[in-house]
C-alpha cells in the first residue's frame, strides 16, 4: 500500500483551504437558518477501505447518511457523506422553517445536506481553480440503520483515501451534524499537485 502523507506546507495549505470552504458553508448554513452554527476544527487522516467502516462506526448506532459524489478538473474526485443522529433529524422541520407534512424527513435531510456540500465543495474549488459537478444526493438508508450497514453496501473503488470530517452544530437548536468527504488516493495525489503550484506562487 502507498502513503498519502503530506509534507508539513502541504498539510498546512490544505487545511488552510478546508478552513475557508467549511467557513464559507458554516456562513451559508447560519444565514439560511438565522441561526449561529458552531465549527470544530476539522479532522484530516488517511483511512484505507478495510478500516473505512470501522473508523466511521465511531459515531452513535443509529444514523441517516446523504450521499453525494462530486467530480471536478484534473481528475479531482471523491464522496461526501453527511451524517445526522435521529434525535436530530427530527428538528429538521423546525430548522428548515417547513409545515408539518410539507416535505418528509427524508427530504428534509437531503435538502440540507446538499445545501452544505455543495456550498463547501464550490469554496474548496474555488481555491484550487478547479470546478465541480455532482451526483444526486442519495439517502442511503433508513435513520435506524448502523453505519456499517450504509458503507457495506457501497463499492468503494480504491484502497486508500483521505477522510475530511468536519462537525457543524447549530447552537439555537441543539443540532449537529457530520460531513465526512472520502478522497480516493488518485485524486489525492492531482491535489497534491494543485497545492504544489499553489505553494510556488507564494
Amino acid at each position: 500500500m502507498s502513503d498519502l502523507n503530506l509534507n508539513e506546507d502541504q498539510q498546512d495549505c490544505l487545511q488552510e483551504i478546508i478552513n475557508v470552504a467549511m467557513g464559507q458553508a458554516s456562513d451559508q448554513l447560519a444565514r439560511y437558518l438565522d441561526t449561529f452554527v458552531y465549527l470544530k476544527v476539522p479532522s484530516i487522516e488517511q483511512v484505507s477501505t478495510l478500516s473505512l467502516i470501522e473508523t466511521l462506526n465511531n459515531n452513535e448506532k443509529s444514523v441517516a447518511v446523504v450521499s453525494q459524489g462530486f467530480f471536478g478538473y484534473e481528475g479531482i474526485r471523491g464522496e461526501a457523506l453527511l451524517m445526522y443522529q435521529p434525535k436530530d433529524s427530527d428538528r429538521l422541520a423546525d430548522l428548515l422553517g417547513y409545515e408539518p407534512d410539507e416535505l418528509s424527513v427524508e427530504e428534509q435531510i437531503i435538502d440540507l445536506s446538499s445545501i452544505l456540500t455543495t456550498t463547501f465543495l464550490n469554496v474548496f474549488a474555488k481555491q484550487i481553480e478547479n470546478q465541480m459537478s455532482y451526483s444526486a444526493p442519495r439517502l442511503l438508508a433508513g435513520s435506524q440503520s448502523a453505519i456499517s450497514d450504509h458503507l457495506a453496501q457501497q463499492s468503494f473503488n480504491w484502497d486508500l483515501a483521505l477522510k475530511v470530517k468536519i462537525t457543524y452544530q447549530v447552537t439555537d437548536y441543539s443540532f449537529n451534524c457530520d460531513m465526512v468527504l472520502l478522497i480516493p488516493e488518485s485524486a489525492i495525489n492531482n491535489i497534491k499537485t494543485v497545492i504544489d503550484r499553489i505553494l510556488e506562487e507564494f
